[in-house]
């Protein structure tokens, strides 16, 4: 599983490459224990839009697809439910 960083922890991040530049960008994010795709895909969203955003666990792009996964979860759910209860009618009408 993906570890997952703060808001905080990525500007950091950004701005120890931006400080740091000499050791580029390899060797920054070897320093600060991220894969050198994680701080470049961070850098250039930053440089970008000037900000970093975080979506949270799921990286859901909105929080409607969001909800929709939520939901879908509880569905799924409320069917596997359901699936028990009358597998156990089914044995205990016997």
């Amino acid at each position: 599983m993906a570890k997952q960083h703060d808001k905080q922890f990525k500007l950091d991040a950004v701005r120890y490459y931006e400080d740091h530049q000499d050791l580029r960008m390899r060797g920054c994010a070897q320093n600060l224990g991220i894969s050198y795709s994680t701080l470049s895909k961070w850098v250039k969203e930053f440089r970008e839009s000037g900000d970093i955003v975080v979506r949270g666990s799921g990286n859901y792009a909105s929080d409607e697809e969001k909800e929709n996964a939520r939901l879908r979860r509880e569905l799924r759910d409320t069917k596997d439910a359901l699936d028990v209860l009358k597998k156990a009618i089914g044995i205990l009408g016997k």
